[in-house]
């Protein structure tokens, strides 16, 4: 054990963690050079094409006599999930900074994981090598925020390789052996020393994947004691029980090794078929350590998702391929969330609940991509309780279950308390945001000269869609948000229907306050004209309230030259023809009356509006 450094690489997006783990990579010898690419560590061919890291990806390194157990994480805010589980599994960071950006808002949110998880921090400036590189302004905002020498601040390129053997060296030196986890309770309740005797197993489930041919993958950090291939495990939060079918490490292809000892990550093949068994921070333990009183490992803060929407299949017998697909992302992605949902136009689907938008695109893409899905993705929405005039309560979760006015007595709406953290200097533009979106203001706190916490009560549907990238963009990306839910409050909403070609699409209803209801109307049709395909015939899009059209557009026709062959002749030869396309896109306008097909980017494209 006194040979393994655990160690992962954090910083915001775009700061170059994928290249400069491609260095790595290289200069242990881990990746031949002929099969060498950009992103190695990058699997999924929209990570590549986005140039973004999505899914957290270990890989086990051997340099000068240690294993050097790199974890590569993401950097935008939606996955910040996994840089969380990423750091539970480590002893320490290397925090990138882009000498030419300088610290940014993840590079703050990431550091704060780390040293809540009281991990050695490697400070690290990487593009030195580019013209715009400021190095001196660099090391002065990493010198203030974590309160370093300048002498312990390595100057790298991730590019070039220039400062990789010094980062790789510095890991060894200064990231602690494997050890006493934070994570680690007591191993027997109440402290008894009773059981030493027994084969202590504590394995904890940092990320897991299904495989076509393998069943359930768990991604590991054994915590206490070892485990080898064939033993009997036992998961201490499903109670599933099973056999470790093959055990290895990360190449970072899977490479057996027969078994995983204290300190070590790496993989188990569980043989599970069913992907609910085995759950992301889970303790894999073995039957004997249970009976004797082992302490489960403390996992990991259940995630908040902050962007909720509908997804239900285009082709209603793909439900059930929906189903299955989705437990397996959720198998690896432990940030969705999601709950089955009917609806009477689109069918059975699910409510799946994201971290934020790319969250969602991502997730929608993947569906597409892994598992040839066709999805429709509605508006996000709450939950809304509604007083009937006849005295009946009900509540509702989407718009179509939402009573006709003359039915209704009052609806409800869900409120939270919402903290903001933020620097003083976004305090103004914050507040604006926050009192637009209908929030009441309570108090302001300080935890430090410079950083304050916005107290506010505010509607849960304010921020369920844009309020957490608004916040973002208005504070440079430095203010963060945490709200928990208070109670139901009178609300003056009405459903929005959306019609294109005269037909209402159901996955575009929402509900909406009738003050904002043409703003969001208008909104939502501009959308749509830019967004979809021109059609043989004039197509209206329309905003309407019951039966009353609040606004509206229109998409020109697709218009064939029907006079191009017609050579000569009298003008009413002409007329003739152009009449008859008249009354031919007539017909066609009213025989294609909701056949036109909403292409999904559409919907992401409202969601971002």
């Amino acid at each position: 054990m006194t040979n393994i450094r655990n160690f992962c690489i954090i910083a915001h997006i775009d700061h170059g963690k994928s290249t400069l783990a491609d260095r790595m990579l290289e200069i242990t010898g881990t990746i031949e050079k002929r099969k060498m690419k950009e992103q190695f560590l990058d699997r999924m061919d929209i990570e590549r094409e986005r140039g973004i890291t999505i899914k957290l990806q270990p890989v086990t390194m051997e340099y000068n006599g240690y294993v050097l157990n790199l974890i590569d994480t993401p950097g935008h805010v939606d996955f910040s999930y996994e840089v969380s589980r990423s750091l539970a599994a480590v002893e320490g960071a290397v925090l990138l900074v882009d000498a030419t950006q300088g610290i940014q808002a993840q590079t703050l949110a990431n550091l704060f994981l780390a040293m809540e998880q009281d991990l050695a921090i490697i400070p690290v400036v990487n593009k030195i090598d580019l013209p715009a590189a400021d190095i001196g302004k660099t090391k002065g905002e990493i010198i203030k925020l974590i309160g370093c020498n300048e002498k312990e601040i390595i100057l790298a390129s991730g590019k070039t390789g220039q400062g990789v053997e010094e980062i790789l060296e510095a890991v060894v030196k200064h990231v602690p052996a494997p050890g006493t986890s934070p994570l680690t309770p007591p191993l027997i309740r109440g402290g008894e020393q009773k059981g030493r005797g027994i084969e202590i197993l504590r394995a904890l489930i940092f990320d897991s994947n299904y495989d076509e041919y393998r069943g359930v993958v768990a991604h590991v950090r054994v915590m206490d004691g070892e485990i080898k291939k064939g033993d009997k495990i036992y998961l201490m939060a499903t109670k599933a029980r099973s056999e470790a079918l093959d055990i290895g490490i990360f190449k970072p292809e899977y490479k057996s090794t027969g078994k995983l000892e204290a300190g070590e990550i790496g993989y188990i093949v569980t043989g599970f078929k069913n992907v609910s068994e085995c759950r992301v921070g889970d303790t894999v333990s073995n039957l004997k350590s249970v009976e004797s009183g082992l302490e489960p490992l403390h996992g990991y803060k259940e995630v908040k998702p902050m962007v909720f929407a509908g997804v239900f299949p285009r082709e209603g017998s793909d439900f059930q391929d929906l189903r299955e697909a989705m437990e397996k992302l959720k198998l690896n992605d432990a940030a969705l969330t999601y709950e089955p949902e009917s609806s009477e136009a689109l069918g059975f689907g699910f409510r799946c609940g994201f971290l934020g938008l790319l969250h969602l695109e991502i997730f929608q893409e993947r569906l597409r991509r892994e598992y040839n899905l066709a999805l429709i993705v509605t508006l996000p929405s709450v939950a809304y309780k509604v007083h009937k005039t006849n005295g009946e309560e009900i509540i509702i979760r989407t718009p179509q279950k939402l009573p006709d006015q003359a039915e209704i007595k009052q609806v409800e709406e869900p409120w939270v308390s919402l903290d903001i953290v933020t620097p003083k200097d976004y305090i103004g533009a914050v507040m604006e945001l926050a009192q637009d979106k209908r929030g009441a203001y309570k108090n302001t706190e300080y935890l430090e000269k410079d950083t304050v916490i916005l107290h506010y009560e505010i509607p849960m549907a304010a921020i369920l869609t844009d309020f957490y990238d608004k916040i973002k963009s208005i504070s440079s990306g430095y203010a963060s948000i945490n709200y928990d839910y208070l109670d139901y409050r009178p609300a003056d909403v009405v459903k929005m229907d959306i019609l294109v070609a005269e037909d209402i699409v159901e996955a575009l209803s929402m509900i909406v306050y009738r003050d904002e209801a043409f703003r969001e109307g208008k909104k939502i049709v501009e959308t749509l004209k830019e967004t979809l395909p021109k059609q043989m015939f004039v197509l209206k899009m329309q905003a309407a309230i019951g039966g009353k059209v609040i606004a509206a557009e229109r998409l020109s026709a697709m218009r064939k030259d029907v006079t191009a062959k017609l050579y000569g002749g009298d003008v009413s030869r002409k007329r003739k023809l152009l009449e008859k396309q008249k009354k031919g896109k007539k017909k066609m306008m009213a025989a294609g009356k909701g056949s036109v097909e909403i292409p999904p980017e559409a919907f992401v494209k409202i969601l971002k509006r």
